[in-house]
């Protein structure tokens, strides 16, 4: 497991901390990025039995890890809810293992939650999706191990300038 971000949560209270499993970590680490508030990300793998999985294990999708995306931001800025809804707008929720064509594991939709506000603030955005017709199998489960994925994934869109195309999935409000 790689240590923290540099960024010292102890020293500004306002930041938090949540992990979110959407897809494909490269594209959804350049949303969060770019999303007003978040302050800092590492993508890497978390949900699963093998300690210090590689790129190619978890892709073997015999590790149980979801590519994942941490995501540390001023509460100030943009709320739980907000980064919530990025989620929910930018990945399919219909299949508990799969995004677009990949129907591995490793790309399942779950929200790793560090605290029980966070919990709770999940699950009651997936009540109301399921009450206004939406199908969410969206996994929600406290943060285990996260163990950072290699250099050359971290900041990808950034660094090649393959920047993702914007989708909206199928949530468009909530």
């Amino acid at each position: 497991m790689s240590e923290k971000s540099s960024i010292n949560l102890d020293k500004n209270k306002n930041l938090e901390t949540t992990y979110f499993a959407f897809g494909c970590f490269w594209g959804k680490e350049f949303l969060m990025q770019n999303t007003k508030g978040v302050v800092a990300t590492r993508v890497g793998y978390t949900g699963g039995l093998t300690d210090f999985p590689s790129y190619i294990e978890v892709c073997s999708k015999k590790t149980g890890h979801a590519e994942t995306v941490e995501v540390i931001y001023d509460q100030e800025v943009v709320s739980f809810s907000d980064l919530v809804e990025i989620f929910f707008r930018n990945h399919n929720t219909n299949s508990s293992k799969r995004q677009g064509e990949n129907n591995s594991g490793n790309y399942r939709s779950a929200i790793f939650y560090t605290t029980q506000k966070q919990k709770q603030e999940a699950e009651r955005i997936i009540e109301l999706l399921k009450n206004k017709g939406h199908k969410v199998l969206t996994q929600v489960a406290p943060i285990g191990p996260f163990f950072e994925a290699d250099e050359r994934h971290q900041n990808y869109c950034k660094r090649t300038g393959n920047v993702p195309k914007e989708k909206n999935y199928l949530i468009q409000e909530i």
